[in-house]
């Protein structure tokens, strides 16, 4: 009909070779109808179709059948006015697959009078991946935000909560209970702050790495023992081997490491609920001084879906929204990971299929190092916290609770201490006295900690060498310069624990105080070792208080444990003696009764089954046996 006229129109012009026949945008001239009439040589590049291949094919036929009515709809519309433009359509490329495309039409009939269309047409696949890849990042984030938020509010739910509940005198036994709460809800908190003050430190590139001499298997052995009894308490397995040519001495971020496996360890031991977790190290190769390590995180915890696996590294994901509810988290934990190990040029995959557990395979390259590289200062081992008796501390802090809370723990040690609520008062005290170290708050009315710092070490000669370490809430890695930009000697972060002031104090103090006596090496052991109290020490500080109601409460309530015990057994009733043993598996951990540990939860696994009687009794009659030879020993002690 006028497909000659058509191919005449177009040809006239001296645009046709320049603009047309080899431009960059596909140009279509179809009839009303759908049929084309002419196309230039790009639908080759964009679309895989020879030259001229399509004429005489109808244009309707490549769009997807869902989209047609659409379509016909929006090319109806263009035949009623002069241009049309910014359609959006998908046309079938050569390999079957859909190309997103643009269209702006030119109505010949309104120019020409023929019943024809010019469709100008753009690639905008891109464009639609971008626009669909930030959608699913916009909503990654606001349910990010939104776990966050959960995330935030729980736990300070639960400490104004248990706080007011304090104020109404409760018992001694509740006021243990909700101390407990708020510190654990505390702990949650400082978590979640962390993650996303580490991922703000890396993605900034303000992350600097550490290159001091460790070793494994004192970093793995330190994890597995903190990380043992949370695993034991689920009944779960937590082991670890270190290949016999990986145990030296490397150079690089021992913390940086230890926050990785804490994450992937932590992870492990929160999504498996039975079963196993097995941390592997091996050299994966060895190249002029240079070590690859290879690190195996195995576990048999509830796996991930296969279609999760390619987002589980990404900010603000976890495999499921769900996750987030029935787990807690922020969702960072593995973000995290994968970037700290990246800038440590290192990798890390995950194979796992749902309901059959997980492996998370990293290897970072380190340099052998001497042992002469071995820094204990960084790599810090706890001390007797009577190291520190008699130091003289000068804490400086405004906020009242902050100086309780800080001010109890030094005295609970033994340290002479003073206290300034500002610079100002904090500088009469340092003219008026001798401090072996002094904390020091940043944020503080009249006189701040950087100007208090700048004065203490302008002053007197004799005392302007004294450690000063910051107290700060303030924990980016921009902060901490700031601090020792403006004189300071170290900075602890708030929320800080006992642990974290113990570690600084002595790192500067350790070597100046007289020197105590050592400790016997069975301290904390009873003279049969049935009983071990270095954890319970560990855990509480070496509060004697606390320890001493601790005892008194496993001397209370064992002896009905153990009659429950040798009840339950002669009348076989497994079912309830597994409960009982669950119960008092925890205790068995926290009194440090090790020769017990593998007995209990071996009866535990028994009882579940019931099969082989004679097995179960001998275990219950031995494990009645070394409690009550536990609880003689601790009468004869006490």
């Amino acid at each position: 009909m006028k497909a000659k006229s058509l191919t005449t129109y177009v040809r006239k012009g001296s645009f046709y070779k320049s603009v047309v026949q080899d431009g960059s945008d596909i140009i279509f001239i179809v009839d009303y109808h759908g049929n084309i009439l002419y196309h230039n040589n790009s639908v080759k590049e964009i679309l895989g179709y020879r030259a001229s291949s399509l004429v005489g094919k109808n244009f309707f036929t490549f769009i997807p059948p869902q989209l047609l009515s659409n379509f016909t709809a929006e090319i109806k519309k263009s035949t009623k006015k002069r241009f049309n433009k910014s359609i959006e359509f998908q046309f079938m490329a050569k390999d079957k697959t859909y190309k997103y495309l643009e269209f702006n039409s030119v109505n010949l009939k309104q120019q020409e009078g023929i019943e024809g269309l010019i469709l100008d047409c753009r690639d905008i696949s891109q464009r639609k991946k971008d626009a669909e890849e930030l959608m699913r990042a916009q909503k990654a984030k606001e349910q990010f935000l939104a776990n966050i938020s959960h995330e935030i509010r729980t736990p300070i739910n639960g400490i104004a909560g248990m706080a007011s509940l304090l104020s109404q005198n409760p018992s001694k036994e509740e006021q243990r209970t909700y101390l407990n709460a708020i510190k654990s809800a505390a702990d949650n908190l400082k978590v979640i702050i962390n993650d996303i003050l580490d991922l703000a430190s890396i993605e900034s590139g303000k992350l600097q790495l550490e290159k001091i001499g460790f070793n494994l298997n004192d970093l793995l052995h330190s994890l597995i023992d903190a990380y043992g009894v949370q695993a034991s308490e689920k009944g779960v397995k937590l082991s670890y081997k270190l290949a016999e040519d990986a145990n030296k001495v490397f150079i690089g971020d021992p913390v940086r490491l230890n926050q990785i496996l804490i994450n992937l360890i932590s992870n492990a031991i929160k999504f498996t609920h039975a079963g196993s977790i097995h941390v592997s190290v091996k050299t994966d190769r060895i190249k002029e001084g240079t070590y690859r390590l290879r690190f195996d995180i195995t576990d048999t915890g509830i796996g991930i879906p296969k279609s999760k696996l390619q987002t589980i590294f990404e900010s603000f994901s976890q495999a499921d929204a769900s996750v987030t509810r029935k787990y807690g988290g922020t969702g960072l934990g593995l973000t995290i990971v994968k970037q700290l190990i990246e800038l440590q040029k290192g990798t890390i995959k995950v194979v796992s299929e749902e309901g059959n557990g997980s492996t998370f395979t990293f290897t970072i390259s380190y340099q052998l190092g001497k042992t002469e590289f071995f820094d204990e200062t960084k790599l810090y081992k706890p001390k007797q916290n009577t190291q520190l008796k008699n130091a003289s501390v000068l804490l400086v802090e405004d906020n009242d609770i902050n100086r309780l809370y800080a001010g109890s723990i030094l005295k609970m040690w033994g340290c002479h201490f003073e206290t300034a609520e500002n610079g100002v008062v904090a500088l009469e005290k340092v003219r008026n006295n001798s401090f072996d170290v002094i904390l020091m708050d940043i944020q503080m009315p009249v006189m701040d900690g950087f100007e208090t710092t700048k004065a203490i070490r302008q002053g007197d000669p004799k005392k302007k060498s004294v450690p000063i370490i910051a107290l700060t809430a303030n924990a980016t890695q921009k902060d901490f310069e700031k601090c020792i930009a403006a004189g300071m000697n170290d900075c602890i972060t708030k929320p800080f624990t006992q642990d974290d002031l113990l570690k600084t104090l002595t790192k500067y103090l350790g070597k100046k105080l007289p020197i105590k006596k050592k400790h016997s090496d069975n301290e904390g052991k009873t003279a049969n070792a049935s009983i071990d109290l270095t954890y319970l020490k560990k855990v509480s500080n070496n509060n004697q208080e606390f320890i001493q109601e601790i005892v008194n409460t496993f001397l209370e309530t064992m002896p009905k444990a153990i009659e429950d015990i040798d009840t339950l057994t002669q009348e076989k009733n497994w079912i309830q003696l597994g409960k009982v043993i669950h119960k008092i598996k925890p205790t068995i951990t926290l009194m440090g009764i090790h020769h017990l540990k593998d007995k209990v939860m071996d009866l535990e696994l028994q009882t579940k089954d019931g099969t082989n009687e004679d097995s179960l009794i001998s275990l219950a009659k031995e494990i009645s046996l070394h409690l009550n030879r536990a609880i003689d020993t601790l009468n004869v002690k006490a």
